[in-house]
């Protein structure tokens, strides 16, 4: 028995528009979504893949899922149970833009067995929203989270960004004691980059300089932390459970990927096989690829010299680290493979000593994170 979780990520390409820093495969919507043709394919895709393991967790992101009705997540769900078990505590996420709340359709994907919403608001400041091409409002993230209650949501992740266009350090903290206030389980905090093929890219905005940034960092860690929010992962904070589907990433655990341009990852007998979706809706749905799923348009295996840092680069971002055993279970190697890499980390002080047990950076290892990475090249 593969003793690796398995997770389950399904992509919904679609939204209202797309945003200018946004490299995620999203494909702005015109006229509208024929649920019932890509929950079809969906399910396909993932009979396709499935292995026979349970499922431990599902996240539908996109784009922008809380496009779909509750009709049809309830559909798309109450499919993936009948192809195969879901564990006990399966968390199931939804990720939500607020321009799409209505309280109606977050009550249908509550009863639909969605139990943890991640909400996209980026910021508080109208400004700021307009810059990013959000099409939601301030107001209209705070009525948001409101309306996730009252739908029942226990469960709340709020993704907002930092170093935005123009912003300085009191800007950054205004957005997160408004975060805060409105007390979700888990904040997402992350730095805005500019990413190849985005508008921003093309045509970049001001960003505030690297010291600003460090000073946000630092002032905003201390404000999460005083607000009562442990980080675990590098943007990752919470005040209540961690995000189970992200964690078994990180963790190097296996996911299955569905929908246009989904990625998955699985393993078996220390061969790691990647494969990908097609990108463009319309090609997903022809489902004209060759190979056991029609809808893989790449597969790899990763090599065995590259799994150390593949694994290292998911495992180390996390505060804590993992098990030094998920190293064994979960890829090719051993701990003797490495253990020179390994020595001369925790010689520098950027490991953890107890690598027999644990791999975990140091708080100095943690901050030097692409220096300790480097190290698996």
């Amino acid at each position: 028995m593969n003793p690796i979780p398995q997770s389950l990520y399904i992509h919904i390409p679609w939204c209202v528009r797309k945003c200018p820093y946004c490299d995620f495969n999203s494909h702005a919507l015109r006229g509208q979504i024929d649920e019932t043709a890509y929950i079809r394919h969906l399910l396909a895709d993932f009979a396709a893949d499935y292995d026979g393991r349970p499922i431990y967790s599902i996240f539908i992101g996109g784009g922008t899922p809380s496009l779909l009705s509750g009709a049809a997540v309830a559909a798309l769900l109450d499919g993936i149970a009948r192809l195969a078990p879901l564990a006990a505590d399966c968390e199931i996420t939804l990720e939500a833009n607020p321009g799409t709340f209505e309280q109606e359709k977050f009550a249908a994907y509550r009863a639909a067995g969605v139990n943890r919403l991640s909400i996209g608001v980026q910021s508080f400041a109208d400004a700021q929203l307009q810059a990013l091409g959000r099409i939601h409002s301030s107001a209209e993230a705070v009525r948001a989270v409101t309306l996730a209650r009252q739908a029942g949501f226990a469960r709340i992740n709020l993704d907002v960004m930092f170093a935005l266009p123009g912003q300085d350090v009191a800007g950054a903290l205004d957005d997160l004691r408004q975060a805060i206030a409105l007390a979700p389980e888990h904040i997402s905090w992350y730095q805005l980059t500019l990413e190849p093929n985005t508008a921003f890219y093309a045509n970049p905005p001001v960003l505030p300089d690297s010291d600003t940034q460090i000073d946000i960092y630092e002032a905003g860690s201390a404000l999460l932390t005083a607000g009562g929010y442990r980080q675990y992962e590098t943007s990752a904070w919470r005040a209540g459970e961690p995000c189970r589907h992200n964690l078994n990433y990180w963790q190097y655990g296996d996911y299955l990927g569905i929908g246009a341009g989904a990625h998955g990852k699985q393993t078996r007998d220390g061969v790691i096989t990647r494969r990908s979706k097609y990108r463009a809706p319309a090609a997903y749905q022809k489902a004209a690829g060759t190979g056991e799923n029609p809808y893989s348009d790449q597969q790899l295996t990763v090599a065995r010299d590259e799994q150390a840092f593949e694994f290292m680069m998911n495992a180390l971002r996390l505060k804590d680290g993992v098990p030094s055993a998920y190293l064994m279970e979960r890829t090719a190697l051993s701990l003797d493979d490495i253990r020179p890499i390994l020595d001369t980390l925790v010689a520098q002080g950027l490991l953890a000593p107890d690598i027999e047990h644990r791999l975990q950076t140091t708080p100095r290892g943690f901050a030097l994170l692409n220096n300790v990475l480097d190290a698996f090249l």
